[in-house]
């Protein structure tokens, strides 16, 4: 009860958005809960991967599951095993020791198999790049259907990246 009390005594505390990215989440989510409604029977699974990133673009990934970006409203939702994903979010370059456990997840996952590289480092290694401990961006290893850059990408960008994904395996959805 303490606790609770407090809650209401604080109140809400997160800043609002402005008005631009608050349209930006909409028109995205509009057409993400068009397209996995009409292909995935209104509900995207999608198994989350860090191939060792810096743990940037998890703090935004988490972010669009927060109440705000609020990405169940729109289909989506992140799921523990990759035998029942739909698509494949990979964050970070490519580390020697995780290089068969992603192998080992792309192969897990049932066709049509949908991959996206999110941020700088799943795209083409970041600022790590090659080197003895990395292997660079996530299409060294597995193929990738859409990349999202940022350092890291913002919510609304994984959104919009989500939905190209979508939409690019699954044109005239």
């Amino acid at each position: 009860m303490k606790i609770l009390k407090q809650i209401l005594r604080t109140g809400i505390v997160t800043e609002p958005l402005s008005s631009d990215v608050r349209e930006a989440i909409k028109e995205a989510g509009a057409g993400l809960d068009e397209v996995i409604r009409k292909r995935f029977r209104g509900s995207l699974a999608i198994r989350h991967v860090d191939a060792g990133s810096c743990n940037g673009c998890e703090l935004e990934i988490h972010a669009i599951n927060n109440p705000i970006y609020n990405c169940e409203s729109f289909g989506i939702h992140f799921t523990a095993s990759p035998r029942f994903a739909d698509m494949l979010l990979v964050t970070g370059p490519v580390t020697r020791n995780m290089e068969i456990a992603l192998s080992r997840t792309y192969a897990a996952t049932p066709p049509p198999k949908l991959v996206v590289a999110a941020g700088d480092c799943g795209c083409n290694g970041g600022i790590f790049g090659e080197s003895y401990a990395s292997l660079g961006g996530i299409d060294k290893v597995i193929p990738v259907d859409v990349y999202i850059p940022g350092c890291p990408p913002t919510p609304t960008a994984l959104l919009r990246g989500i939905l190209l994904a979508v939409g690019s395996r699954y044109p005239g959805l």
